[in-house]
């Protein structure tokens, strides 16, 4: 399934924004408490206590940092669709959280649920091996398996062991698949040879620039940035990809100006050159991505539908 949206990046080297002038006149009527999907101290926790400080020093909004995690995000969800909609109250996950991971929890919400304000940026997601294995690309681990090798293949989420089934089906194999919690744990048993290969989505950056790790697929719509000749799944009979990018949303019904006003803050940092966190999304994720607003609430939705579909091809 391939939704084809347009996506705002914004240009480069805007230049650093002066308080007020991109939040529209619209101001916060409090603290806003930042719900974090993700753990403490990782590299997702980080970005988002970043934004926040850079968003503190240029607007003087105070914000509460709370981490709520588990579920893939979905709890960070839950307990932010119960708080205020006026602007005091925003979340951090990644859009999966709001697509695959909310419609298979049964939680009663859907992406609708939920005001869309800003996305930062995208994942350089791919399937992952170590150098010295021998393996360039995955179709040559798909071989190796064929040829009756115990392949184990680590994933980091329902939905990408979703598509290793899918690429299971399309290639007569059979991997041994492990479930880990984040891509930092999937690495870790990458190099330390718990796992033979599996989904990666940046930290193998470091790695594969020293040439100990090799990029075996990409894991996206698009070629990766440091492998652009990695087979895409595609290429391996998938017709699903794992797109995703770090989100920041607002419980659903948010007033138009504070969804707008939210969004252009958080876009504005992330495309701020001169920001420290800037240069770290440029350096590990490829850049700033910023799809905002209703154009944004749109693409959430789409990935919510497209759970079903790929749902239904598993299940057929």
């Amino acid at each position: 399934m391939k939704n084809i949206i347009k996506i705002g990046i914004a240009a480069l080297g805007l230049l650093a924004i002066a308080s007020g002038s991109f939040a529209s006149g619209w101001n916060p009527p409090g603290p806003i408490k930042l719900l974090i999907a993700f753990k403490a101290g990782g590299g997702a926790d980080t970005q988002a206590r970043m934004i926040a400080e850079e968003l503190e020093t240029k607007l003087g909004w105070k914000f509460i940092p709370q981490q709520v995690t588990g579920k893939g995000g979905v709890n960070m969800l839950k307990a932010l669709s119960e708080m205020p909609n006026d602007g005091t109250a925003i979340g951090m996950a990644v859009t999966e959280a709001l697509g695959y991971n909310l419609a298979v929890a049964n939680a009663g919400l859907e992406a609708s649920d939920f005001t869309g304000l800003s996305t930062t940026a995208g994942f350089q997601l791919a399937i992952v091996g170590r150098s010295s294995d021998g393996y360039k690309t995955m179709h040559d681990v798909i071989a190796a398996a064929k040829a009756g090798k115990e392949i184990r293949l680590a994933t980091m989420s329902p939905r990408l062991s979703d598509i290793v089934f899918l690429m299971e089906e399309a290639n007569g194999v059979k991997f041994n698949v492990v479930a880990y919690k984040g891509g930092k744990a999937a690495l870790d048993a990458i190099n330390a040879g718990d796992v033979d290969v599996g989904f990666v989505a940046g930290p193998q950056a470091k790695g594969v620039a020293a040439g100990d790790l090799v990029e075996l697929a990409s894991a996206l719509s698009k070629p990766l940035t440091a492998t652009p000749d990695a087979p895409l799944l595609s290429d391996l009979g998938v017709p699903f990809n794992g797109d995703g990018y770090f989100v920041f949303v607002g419980p659903g019904g948010m007033p138009a100006e504070a969804q707008l006003a939210l969004g252009n803050a958080v876009a504005s940092v992330v495309t701020d050159q001169e920001a420290k966190i800037t240069k770290i999304i440029n350096k590990v994720f490829g850049g700033a991505v910023t799809i905002k607003g209703p154009e944004l609430d749109t693409f959430l939705q789409n990935g919510y539908a497209g759970a079903a579909v790929l749902q239904k091809a598993v299940s057929e």
